[in-house]
């Protein structure tokens, strides 16, 4: 492992993307009733074992009205695998991981794309798609990750390490992918760590990524001490525990994950990536070693494997609701833009990353 050139995390202020608070709820055009609950009963059937009956007659009303509005405003919604189910599971058009969704903004012809996620990803729809419109729910959800380095600390380390390539997580702001080379998901970060052909590289800005991707690779790879909050929570001894109290546990965890996590599960992978291994396995009892809400969303996929479920939830996505989903369609709000010359620069080292990935 390489030598870690930061000491330090900041983290923006809460507001650090938004404006003001959201307008008052505007009336749904449907409502709860006899009719959409017959009209409603397909969509439920998939995903009652998630969502609870007590919970559906609110939710039904807003699927309704949001899946009616995305065709009136030839849009489309993206959702991130953290987004709760009754966004990923009833509303959302495209569902992934980072790099599915980049793909598919670049690929869809609709013209209103609202983000399910969180602020650098529809960023990132933005730098692949600028002649659409892009829109985020909240303009708050934010990502500790991303705020963990700024465009000058990129310049600092370009400064530290010459001539080294710059791998920039696709978790970091427009304006940092401007300064870098290349960018990266977890999926594919030792396949774009590689293809540089370089013997150092520096992967930022997710120290336990970086270490990761480490263990996989014969190229040093450099670090910055940056990290998500919800997956650096999780520890070794937490899962020993789990193990311990559910005899046959499996566990997969995500390469954001600590070194010791990493250990003790059984699969590291991309989000991606554990969602296959879960379909793929079928194992009787697994634990996925991630944000809380991924569990529900893929024990739709397979209804017969059972989740036991560590939940820390990401307090930047959970900003993400049916309710300011629909806000944002009826007002075409928030939308998210980059200024072009950040773009152009930004929008190379992600196109890189995408067509190495095709």
């Amino acid at each position: 492992m390489g030598s870690t050139v930061a000491t330090a995390t900041r983290l923006a202020p809460a507001k650090s993307f938004g404006l003001t608070d959201p307008k008052p709820g505007t009336a749904l055009p449907f409502s709860w009733s006899p009719a959409l609950k017959l009209e409603m009963a397909p969509l439920y059937e998939r995903v009652k074992h998630v969502i609870t009956p007590m919970e559906w007659p609110h939710y039904a009303p807003l699927i309704k009205s949001i899946n009616a509005l995305k065709a009136e405003r030839k849009a489309v919604i993206l959702a991130h695998n953290y987004m709760t189910p009754e966004i990923f599971h009833c509303v959302a058009d495209f569902r992934g991981d980072s790099l599915q969704l980049a793909k598919e903004a670049a690929r869809t012809s609709a013209k209103v794309i609202v983000q399910a996620g969180v602020h650098f990803m529809a960023e990132t729809s933005k730098l692949l798609s600028p002649e659409k419109t892009v829109l985020i729910p909240d303009l708050r959800a934010g990502c500790s990750l991303a705020s963990s380095i700024t465009a000058d600390d990129v310049k600092m380390l370009r400064e530290a390490y010459p001539g080294v390539p710059i791998v920039t997580y696709v978790n970091t702001s427009a304006a940092v992918k401007a300064e870098c080379d290349i960018t990266c998901t977890s999926s594919n970060a030792v396949k774009v760590v590689e293809s540089l052909g370089a013997p150092r590289v520096l992967c930022i800005p997710d120290q336990y990524l970086a270490k990761w991707v480490q263990s996989q690779t014969k190229v040093e790879v450099i670090a910055w001490k940056g990290a998500c909050e919800v997956h650096e929570r999780f520890t070794g001894e937490e899962l020993e525990r789990m193990r311990a109290d559910e005899p046959g546990l499996k566990i997969i965890a995500h390469p954001e994950c600590p070194p010791d996590v990493i250990a003790a599960a059984d699969f590291t992978g991309s989000t991606s990536g554990m969602i296959q291994w879960v379909k793929d396995k079928q194992p009787a009892k697994v634990m996925l070693v991630t944000e809380c809400s991924m569990a529900s969303n893929v024990a739709v996929e397979v209804p017969n494997v059972e989740f036991i479920r560590p939940c820390n939830l990401c307090p930047h996505m959970k900003r993400i609701s049916l309710e300011n989903i629909y806000e944002s369609l009826v007002h075409l709000r928030y939308e998210v833009t980059v200024d072009p010359a950040v773009a152009e620069r930004a929008r190379r080292a992600v196109e890189r990353m995408v067509k190495l990935t095709n």
